[in-house]
């Protein structure tokens, strides 16, 4: 691709790119590391809390269906990386929960988006990599409409 033709991109489809590429190599590597799902299911796994998650708020998170997320969630369970416990906090719902091979792969996933940061910080150097991530977290501070904290 010409640098004519990135710049007449709009923002949002260079950071798509970005993430898609980001997703492909996370899924790529837990995959060569015996882990198997889909980028879909990986998508809603990785937005599982420490101490679970209301199928609700994964598919809020996800920006899918809550019919879509129950769906993943049961292939996670089936691929035995996700089980499900009644909510201590409310008796009609349910918390969807890491297993020990679900945590086992989340941080496998986590040391390979440091990897990848790390790769992609040499691509574009310390200091404009710093500025970039810096950037994307004052943006996600104006416009993360997902983030429970807001």
């Amino acid at each position: 691709m010409s640098i004519d033709q990135s710049d007449e991109m709009s923002i949002g489809t260079l950071l798509f790119i970005a993430q898609r590429a980001f997703e492909e190599d996370i899924v790529a590597a837990l995959h060569a590391s015996g882990f198997e799902f889909t980028l879909a299911q990986g998508r809603l796994a990785a937005r599982i809390a420490e101490n679970g998650s209301r199928l609700t708020d994964l598919a809020s998170a996800a920006g899918i269906t809550k019919q879509s997320a129950a769906y993943l969630v049961n292939q996670l369970e089936t691929a035995g990386l996700i089980s499900r416990h009644d909510d201590p906090h409310d008796a009609r719902a349910q918390l969807v929960l890491l297993t020990e091979h679900g945590i086992h792969a989340q941080q496998a996933a986590r040391k390979i988006e440091a990897d990848i940061e790390a790769r992609w910080q040499k691509f574009l150097g310390e200091h404009e990599f710093s500025a970039l991530k810096k950037q994307l977290v004052t943006l996600r501070e104006q416009v993360d409409r997902h983030d429970p904290t807001h």
